[in-house]
């Protein structure tokens, strides 16, 4: 440490430790005013925070939204368990869930959808011109002949595969919610706490009910939440128990996780004042704080025992290890404060509400277990930590640091060499968003995934929409070049891989035309005359959501057949090149909304971020470690292993079938974040003995002894506390429980074995 640093550190440490009680007096204050804060944090769930808000396809969707609606919605599907729909109480059964989701707070009032709903019409030819009505009539009564005419209506109406099961056994209900703003915020937990009630009321012997919708999956992960806190009760004893065995002292177990548990509190009740609440997405925010805050904590009970030993006295023990480790501490936790801030790349709203949430977590560690911990440990007896048995296996460690001579560690640099080519071969494979077909939030036998299953194979247009806004000049839907460029454009849509189905206004108008003209087929077609194409498109007004009011603006609705990341994909570019190879210039093809155009926004916001986004944390680490340590070489020692075990957690998502996505993508900042903490503490000590003159093995060897020990048992604790969620009710937890404890053990092995390895290349003995 140059001595600049060393004075700095040594008047901060007599400042702190000159005035221990009245620093224990305002952490205890700050404490309790931050526990009561943070009993008034609460569950903060939106849809407009998955949305990229700057992204083009979203400026399409914030643009069209009032006329096209949005993609948030949600879709009851009433099935009926024997036979089909035709019964007097099945009728009965969708007719008074209908009225109960036309009530439901939040929803759009308009937009309720359903055989009982006036907007759900049918159109036949009879001798004279046309003939029409609501496909349940007013004076419908639900007998043999009522049914029969309802079932009539449907076929004519358009609507089987649509509202109505290709297999008649289900009608649905659709609904969209309205669009949140400042003032009318949804309540997405209170809303599907009803959809749940719905289904138990309506829910019988002989009728199912299948629930969909971005509202219910938000209810169906708070409700999976449920066991996060028997998780964490479940971390924290492990990680009491461990602590334990490598301390064999009570006090220095509660220690620790008194300071990190304390850093959990201050991040929650800092969050409400901030003006900010905790997401179910990201409710494992406060575990990551909880497990870099005992990483470090560790590191300064080693630290504390290591000096109080050398000077028989716990105080002043504990003042050389707060210099000691100020320095190394402190770019540890602002490198681990700026790789989450990083993201904030990303303009998607719940990941920047979660990189604001872990940085703020990581800041107040610095306080918690840089301050006052060390001032924690002062006030334990003289001699105490001599009781304590930290400080063994130096035999062990010994014959560790005589591993690395030269050639060995040229082996072990020529394996990571390996591993790294491995990982940019597999890594690449990477994709980003969904890899499978149901929420990826739930495991595929949950509820949710089952009720997506049902409705996907007995509804020909599907649960997942991308919504293409045909944009032109005003009176276009009787244009017929206009119109016959949208009809094409619908034909390549609907001929492309991973489309299901696909409706449009030009679709509908050859079919009125033909209706004009007795059925006959070859009259399918869009007429050149202007007013007989203005007779076809007249059935259609905006209510049906294929037009804007002065005709300027048509919506495309492609279904897909999934929303994984390749079927998104493929069908955007599609979309692409016919708007590159179309020759009608006065028609636009705009991506998008539905939430499959969600989606795709969010992926290409992710892809385009994840980049920059490695860069910047790369480049703030290395700037904080030549800044910290003096040593271009050292900063390598520190950056390589980091960035090796970044590259192979890519590998891993590939073999795991894992997307990067808003759920995985914090997991890679994640990452950096432990693996800079393991490197920056056993450097910092190595690059102390070596400053004192020590061979670079002797210096390995007091680094391991010293600080390698604490590494190690802080990797394994961590790990087995994360492997846990492994078992969680929600794969987005259980994914990262798999992904994490990868993180921990592999950032570990390359700061022990990596790192020394580079160090005794690069470095050569004073």
């Amino acid at each position: 440490m140059s001595s600049d640093k060393k004075h700095v550190c040594q008047t901060i440490a007599r400042w702190v430790f000159s005035h221990r009680q009245h620093v224990l007096i305002l952490f205890a204050l700050l404490t309790a005013l931050l526990a009561y804060s943070a009993t008034q944090v609460r569950l903060d769930a939106g849809f407009k925070k998955l949305l990229p808000a700057k992204h083009e396809y979203m400026q399409t969707f914030f643009k069209h939204q009032k006329d096209f609606g949005g993609a948030n919605r949600i879709l009851i599907a009433v099935s009926a368990k024997k036979g089909d729909i035709f019964s007097k109480d099945f009728f009965d059964v969708l007719k008074a869930a209908t009225d109960e989701v036309f009530f439901i707070p939040g929803v759009e009032r308009s937009s309720v959808t359903s055989l009982f709903t006036p907007n759900t019409r049918f159109i036949e030819v009879v001798e004279g011109g046309f003939a029409g009505g609501n496909v349940i009539p007013a004076d419908f009564v639900a007998d043999a002949k009522g049914l029969e005419i309802v079932r009539s209506n449907i076929l004519k109406s358009g609507k089987l595969g649509r509202l109505v099961s290709t297999d008649f056994s289900s009608a649905m209900i659709r609904a969209n919610l309205i669009s949140a703003s400042e003032h009318q915020k949804i309540d997405y937990i209170g809303l599907a706490d009803r959809l749940e009630k719905l289904r138990q009321q309506f829910a019988s012997e002989n009728v199912d009910i299948q629930i969909i919708g971005f509202a219910k999956l938000i209810g169906d992960v708070v409700d999976g939440l449920s066991d996060v806190g028997l998780f964490f009760i479940i971390t924290l004893l492990v990680t009491a128990i461990l602590i334990y065995i490598y301390t064999r002292s009570v006090r220095l177990t509660i220690l620790p996780i008194l300071c990190s548990l304390t850093a959990v509190i201050w991040q929650l009740g800092l969050l409400p004042v901030i003006g900010y609440g905790i997401d179910p997405m990201s409710i494992l925010v406060p575990f990551l704080v909880f497990a870099i805050g005992i990483s470090h904590g560790i590191q300064m009970v080693n630290a504390v025992r290591v000096e109080a030993n050398k000077h028989a006295d716990s105080r002043k023990g504990a003042r050389v290890a707060f210099i000691r480790l100020l320095v190394p501490g402190s770019v540890a936790l602002i490198s681990d404060t700026l790789g989450f801030l990083t993201i904030l790349l990303i303009d998607i709203g719940i990941i920047r509400e979660m990189a604001i949430a872990a940085s703020v977590g990581i800041a107040v560690i610095l306080l918690t277990n840089l301050f006052l911990l060390p001032v924690l440990l002062s006030y334990m007896p003289s001699g105490y930590f001599k009781r304590t048995h930290v400080g063994r296996y130096e035999q062990q460690w010994k014959c560790f640091a005589n591993f690395f001579t030269r050639r060995n560690s040229t082996g072990v640099v020529v394996l990571a060499g390996l591993l790294l080519l491995f990982g940019l071969w597999k890594g690449s494979d990477l994709k980003i968003g969904d890899l499978e077909a149901g929420a990826p939030e739930l495991h595929a036998d949950s509820r949710y995934n089952q009720d997506i299953k049902k409705i996907t194979s007995q509804y020909a247009i599907g649960v997942d929409v991308l919504t293409v806004i045909a944009e032109s000049k005003g009176g276009a839907c009787t244009n017929y070049a206009s119109m016959d460029e949208i009809d094409r454009f619908a034909w390549r849509m609907q001929n492309t891989a991973g489309v299901q189905s696909v409706t449009s206004l030009p679709q509908l108008a050859k079919l009125v035309n033909a209706g004009w003209n007795e059925g006959n087929l070859k009259w399918r077609v869009l007429s050149r005359n202007q007013y007989v194409l203005a007779q076809s498109v007249t059935p259609f007004d905006t209510s049906t959501g294929l037009l804007n009011s002065d005709c300027s603006v048509m919506a495309v609705y492609i279904f897909t057949q999934d929303h994984k990341a390749s079927t998104i994909a493929g069908i955007v570019e599609a979309v692409k090149q016919y708007q590159g190879e179309k020759n009608n210039t006065d028609v636009d093809f705009r991506l998008a909304s539905g939430n499959v155009g969600v989606m795709a926004a969010t992926n290409e916001a992710v892809s385009a971020a994840q980049i920059p986004m490695l860069v910047y944390v790369y480049s703030a680490i290395i700037v904080l470690c030549v800044i910290g340590f003096r040593s271009v070489l050292g900063t390598l020692c520190i950056v390589v292993p980091l960035a090796l075990v970044s590259i192979l957690t890519y590998a891993l998502m590939v073999y795991l079938n894992i997307g990067l996505k808003v759920a995985t993508l914090p997991v890679v900042a994640l990452g950096v974040g432990i693996g800079v903490d393991y490197g920056i503490y056993i450097y910092s000590r190595l690059h102390e003995f070596m400053d004192d003159g020590l061979p670079i093995r002797e210096s390995l060897f007091k680094a391991f002894t010293t600080t390698g020990h604490a590494v190690l048992f802080t990797a394994m604790t961590l790990a087995m506390g994360v492997s846990t969620w492994i078992f969680s009710a929600l794969k987005f937890q259980a994914d990262m429980g798999i992904l994490l404890t990868f993180v921990f053990l592999a950032n570990m092995l390359a700061a022990m074995i990596l790192l020394p390895a580079l160090a005794v290349l690069v470095f050569k003995d004073k």
